[in-house]
């Protein structure tokens, strides 16, 4: 293994600090919980939206707090979902009279922990409800899940609520935004390498040189298959009939498109697959509105990316072109 790391125990904690010192205006830091959340939060006059799964995902969750976006992020360690405390004192500090948003990627340790941190917040008569986003389409009758996972969808579910929330829009105005857009986006991705935690100091799993995972998850959980590598048009005419046919998409829809880095991919690789990507729904009739290219939700240095596709309305693109700023700059 070679990663630029010191203690793997501290990992975390010094990725946390280091975004904390990078952004000091902006964002604030509990080491104790692992919180991340913004200088001006909570505001009592706005829902507090927050999230928090484990980390090695990054940007998400914790590079993606900052005005228009989350409120607060609360991650476990590298793929584990963070400690219910945690997650009761992310609700706990982010407490605003007119409520709390959590939002919650399909997966059974978020899911169990924000639950019972949710129960405790409420028990103390804090105004908080959560949200499931489970945008992947690779799940098909797993038994490695609890359904369909939560991936890079999840970033269309921050943005709309964080460009909502910052507008003065109630909880559950929230909570109908966030089930607009779940119920819209749908995406699907490939693994080329593994990847290693580190803690764990090698590749969570084995692949071939030659070999691709397609439908991976984005802690290296299977995914509907194992394939030999082939070319990237290839590749992404299967993710994108595997998310255009399940909503299904259908002509005249304007979209959202997203390529993203599972963290090892290198940019100039991604506009390759964003290239076909385009032709695909100009094939399909889909007229694209917005377009994200990079690094979203990553799997530590995964090789790989994801495709993920948004039906739009006038709402959902009025929230997505809302202004936003978070830890992560690129100028």
């Amino acid at each position: 293994m070679k990663k630029f790391v010191n203690d793997p125990a501290n990992f975390v904690a010094e990725m946390l600090e280091g975004v904390a010192l990078a952004n000091p205006e902006m964002l604030r830091y509990v080491p104790e919980y692992n919180l991340i959340y913004r200088a001006d939060r909570p505001n009592p006059d706005k829902v507090s939206v927050v999230q928090g799964s484990g980390s090695g995902h990054e940007p998400a969750h914790i590079m993606a707090v900052g005005p228009g976006m989350l409120d607060a992020a609360a991650p476990g360690n590298v793929f584990s979902a963070p400690p219910v405390d945690y997650c009761y004192e992310c609700i706990k500090r982010l407490a605003s009279p007119k409520g709390v948003l959590v939002l919650i990627n399909n997966y059974q340790g978020d899911r169990m922990n924000w639950d019972m941190a949710i129960e405790m917040a409420q028990a103390e008569g804090i105004n908080v409800k959560s949200f499931i986003i489970d945008d992947d389409v690779a799940v098909q009758d797993s038994t490695h899940t609890v359904g369909r996972r939560g991936v890079a969808g999840n970033f269309f579910v921050i943005k709309a609520c964080g460009a909502a929330a910052e507008r003065g829009a109630s909880l559950d105005e929230l909570l109908r935004i966030a089930q607009k857009v779940n119920s819209q986006v749908r995406t699907m991705g490939v693994a080329l390498t593994s990847c290693t935690p580190p803690a764990k100091g090698k590749p969570i799993f084995e692949i071939g040189d030659d070999e691709i995972e397609v439908g991976v998850g984005i802690h290296g959980e299977p995914g509907r298959r194992r394939d030999k590598l082939k070319p990237a048009d290839a590749i992404v005419d299967e993710l994108f009939d595997a998310v255009f046919n399940d909503l299904p998409f259908k002509s005249g829809d304007r979209v959202a498109v997203m390529i993203n880095g599972l963290g090892g991919t290198p940019i100039s690789e991604l506009y390759v697959l964003y290239r076909r990507a385009a032709q695909r729904c100009k094939e399909k009739g889909l007229t694209i509105v917005r377009n994200y290219v990079g690094e979203y939700c990553t799997s530590l240095e995964m090789a790989g990316a994801s495709l993920t596709l948004l039906r739009l309305d006038s709402e959902l693109e009025d929230l997505l072109a809302a202004p936003a700023e978070v830890a992560v700059r690129i100028f």
